[in-house]
């Protein structure tokens, strides 16, 4: 990576898939604000290849460190390596303090973030989150693109991945799917817990239905998420289980060709909607009103009972309701309205 011009940028980006592709928001609004700046993302080592795939970004900046963890001599050692590339500003999209560590060591003359976790002196351009004002993550976000945090909600560009059509059908081939049948994407994971996630026997009642109609099906998620892909699959013909048999941009070329996707509140449902995928998004213990798929091709699925968004991990009442209550009939309706 060269070394900036003086009036380039350094984002801290955060940790969830879901967040840094909503993070694009703000490259897009810092491109617009300094058309000349670079922007550098420090950023976990799997979102690279995302981040590859975002314009706007000059490169991603790796923090060799696990989700969670504290890493002081690591984060003060890249801080200290990025002294002298002549960032005039460094913005922190994570809350905590230690995200503020890296630019404080990089000796970055503004350092702008929420004032959270006591960072002061880390941070000399501490603002108050109001999130009346910013009722979305992303609109928080673009926020702190702005010279004050006296600005009003920011108006959302719609991030959009740059994705590789002829590497999705290589990808097709080599995972020996389907080259007749058009294609529906299914996401059924959601790293922060199961109360965000649709059962998995709705998903495969999704998927049979699919595949008795003409489509063929493709299961989405990591190696953990293993389980949920078998249970959805089921031998059924024409429906493919690629649970750990793609990276996140693999992911990203192959709903480029899709003809919709339906997913959980998940980092995949934020990049359907930043491919331009058709999207059909399913929310539990989360609310739409807080990290809405930002796309105008989206429909939102969400029952908003007396008891939702609780944001919790697993259902605090046992139930489930909020998730169990939507059928595969209702979800397949969505995929086939106009």
């Amino acid at each position: 990576m060269r070394k900036s011009a003086g009036n380039d940028i350094l984002v801290v980006g955060p940790a969830w898939v879901g967040d840094m592709v909503m993070a694009q928001a703000l490259f897009m609004r810092l491109k617009q604000r300094w058309p000349e700046a670079a922007i550098d993302v420090v950023a976990p080592g799997w979102s690279l290849p995302i981040l590859q795939r975002m314009p706007e970004v000059r490169a991603g900046i790796e923090l060799r460190l696990g989700h969670g963890e504290f890493g002081f001599g690591v984060r003060r050692a890249l801080g200290r390596s990025l002294r002298g590339h002549g960032y005039a500003r460094a913005i922190v999209l994570p809350g905590s303090w230690k995200s503020a560590l890296v630019p404080f060591f990089a000796d970055i003359p503004r350092r702008i973030g929420f004032r959270r976790e006591l960072r002061y002196g880390l941070l000399n351009d501490l603002r108050p989150l109001d999130r009346k004002r910013l009722p979305t993550t992303v609109q928080q976000f673009l926020a702190l693109a702005e010279d004050s945090a006296d600005v009003a909600a920011p108006a959302v560009p719609q991030p959009r991945l740059r994705a590789d059509k002829l590497r999705a059908q290589e990808l097709i081939a080599q995972l020996h799917l389907d080259r007749q049948r058009p294609a529906i994407a299914l996401m059924p994971g959601a790293e922060y817990g199961p109360a965000k996630r649709w059962p998995a026997e709705r998903f495969a009642e999704l998927a049979a239905t699919l595949s008795a109609s003409g489509w063929q099906v493709w299961v989405f998620g990591s190696a953990k998420e293993r389980e949920l892909g078998e249970a959805i699959t089921q031998s059924h013909a024409f429906v493919f289980d690629l649970t750990g048999r793609t990276q996140l941009v693999d992911v990203v070329d192959l709903l480029s060709v899709s003809e919709a996707a339906v997913s959980n509140d998940s980092g995949l449902m934020h990049v359907a909607a930043a491919v331009g995928t058709r999207l059909v998004a399913i929310y539990g213990s989360s609310s739409p009103k807080m990290t809405p798929p930002l796309s105008a091709n989206a429909r939102i699925v969400y029952r908003e009972l007396s008891c939702s968004p609780c944001f919790e991990r697993e259902c605090p009442l046992g139930h489930l309701n909020c998730l169990r209550g939507i059928a595969a009939t209702e979800v397949m309706e969505q995929l086939q309205a106009k």
